[in-house]
């Protein structure tokens, strides 16, 4: 069945904002031309076919492929022009990140009764440091690893086929408050407080960190159809935290038809309101709303959690978080729970599987902290200082967020060959690169090349910037990319980029973006082949 096309209504409003797929970015037009720089061998007729497709007419395309160990360039067009990154930027941030904290790095969340104890009784609040975890437990697996699914649920409202990880969002809130009860408070008489003081929300980065997250701050939304069509579909959400209230006037309709699901909220996002249609023979629809106070939402869920773990908490659940109340200093004040994360290089696979764009941005302000700065933007000096050490021409990188889905946002070819080879000169060059998605394996390049002789052999981050062409009647893809490392034999790996900015699609159906990432992805398997020794 040939995918749907929505109505010019529908397409208005998506073009209103950014189409996602595989990663986020942004469409920019008027990109530099320049001649291809010298290739040192005959381009593969296979990458030539992909190039001249119709979707290339006005395109440009960029390739990189180089030995990090000799520093011999086997490819190079446009390998010194600037390039839309999309979601590719990540490598940048992330590996400033990784290498600011440290790939060992644990994010320990601690709660302090500030008051006085008699005995089971507090007199006086307990207050939640946020520390800028990035999911406070709400994916970690029993084993300590950090759960992701091929498409995750922060893209569900602009990617079909999202999904939920089956971990609890609420465990890590969980965990404190039976800590707080194992401590021996039985009972509060004061509040509850969120100190957000690490850092200020940047509302320049798009979306916002918090240093308080849960859930990658919003809510899920689960639509199941009904029996048959003309019954109400079915609703799960999560988590359930006072006061936000989900109804859903979904209705099921005949097989084949089209699913169709909107999410409205109230102006605080605590009443959120689901509509339209889903098939009869559909999948579950995940969609989701943003939690729009993610400091009042921790405040609530963790009084709601002491309650359920047995402790009483005299202030009301559900109100402003108390900042004011919040003492100048902890000196004196007791720890009575902790949340101790996994491995900051855990998260760093999350942020790089699944292109998570909260997590990119969130190690800009980590990377701030990192200073004493409470400023997010003090992280781009600091990220600055790491590329210089890495060896990266900083000139030929620009950004404006961790993500990589600024208009400022650039970078050409070599320079991600750059930073892919200081992770190859590093102990944990191993680590870093299985961290990337792995094509026709898992993260955003699982479905790609399933079949293919390159299948497990291409590690790399990918990038996608697209919006909506009205005048055409069809999506722009300001960029397509993918960067990382190609096993050319046992053990040894080169480094690479692949990618195309100013394509078209067809028309407005947004599998048109798919296609073209598949191609990238194909032009990454064939430069796999070829360094192999294999056509």
């Amino acid at each position: 069945m040939s995918p749907s096309v929505p109505s010019r209504s529908a397409r208005r409003r998506a073009a209103g904002t950014l189409c996602v797929l595989l990663a986020v970015g942004v469409v920019i037009t008027g990109l530099v031309q320049a001649a291809p720089s010298a290739t040192p061998r005959a381009l593969d007729p296979r990458i030539a076919a992909v190039m001249r497709k119709p979707d290339y007419r006005h395109a440009q395309w960029g390739l990189f492929r180089q030995d990090p160990r000799t520093g011999k360039v086997s490819e190079s067009r446009y390998a010194d022009q600037f390039f839309i990154p999309g979601s590719a930027a990540k490598l940048f941030s992330v590996s400033g990140t990784w290498h600011t904290l440290g790939g060992d790095h644990r994010f320990v969340t601690p709660v302090h009764a500030v008051g006085q104890r008699r005995n089971a009784t507090l007199k006086g609040d307990l207050d939640l440091v946020a520390q800028g975890d990035l999911t406070l437990g709400g994916r970690t697996r029993k084993d300590g690893t950090v759960a992701f699914t091929t498409i995750d649920h922060t893209y569900a409202n602009d990617v079909p086929g999202a999904t939920l990880t089956p971990e609890n969002p609420l465990a890590g809130i969980d965990q404190l408050a039976r800590q707080v009860r194992q401590s021996g408070i039985r009972r509060v008489d004061g509040d509850v407080v969120v100190d957000a003081r690490l850092f200020q929300p940047d509302p320049g980065l798009d979306p916002v960190p918090t240093p308080l997250i849960i859930n990658d701050n919003v809510i899920d939304l689960l639509t199941t159809p009904g029996a048959e069509a003309g019954t109400p579909a079915g609703l799960e959400w999560r988590p359930k935290v006072a006061p936000y209230h989900v109804t859903s006037s979904v209705r099921t309709v005949a097989a084949g038809k089209p699913s169709d699901i909107n999410v409205s909220s109230s102006p605080d996002g605590t009443r959120i309101q689901l509509s339209g249609t889903i098939a009869a023979d559909s999948a579950p629809v995940l969609r989701v709303s943003a939690v729009k106070d993610p400091n009042a939402f921790g405040r609530t869920a963790l009084i709601e959690a002491l309650q359920r773990a047995g402790v009483e908490v005299r202030a009301k659940a559900v109100g402003r978080n108390p900042v004011r109340q919040l003492p100048r200093t902890y000196q004196g004040a007791p720890t009575v729970a902790r949340y101790t994360s996994p491995a900051y290089a855990q998260y760093a696979e999350l942020i790089l599987k699944v292109s998570h764009n909260l997590g990119a941005n969130l190690g800009i302000c980590l990377m701030a902290t990192s200073t004493g700065s409470t400023n997010c933007n003090d992280g781009f000096p600091v990220l600055a200082k790491f590329l210089e050490h890495a060896q990266v021409d900083r000139k030929a990188v620009q950004l404006a967020d961790g993500r990589g889905g600024n208009p400022a946002d650039r970078a050409t070819p070599r320079a991600m060959a750059q930073i892919l080879t200081y992770w190859q000169r590093t102990p944990e060059a191993r680590r870093f690169r299985t961290s990337l998605p792995i094509l026709g394996v898992d993260g955003t390049l699982a479905d790609s090349c399933r079949s293919c002789p390159s299948r497990g052999k291409v590690f790399a981050k990918t990038g996608t910037a697209a919006g909506g062409d009205l005048l055409n009647d069809r999506l722009a893809v300001g960029a397509e990319t993918t960067a990382g490392y190609l096993e050319t034999r046992k053990g040894h790996f080169d480094v690479f980029f692949a990618g195309v900015n100013g394509a078209a699609t067809p028309t407005a159906d947004i599998t048109g973006v798919l296609t073209i990432a598949n191609d990238v992805a194909d032009v990454a398997a064939y430069l796999q082949q070829q360094a192999a020794g294999g056509h």
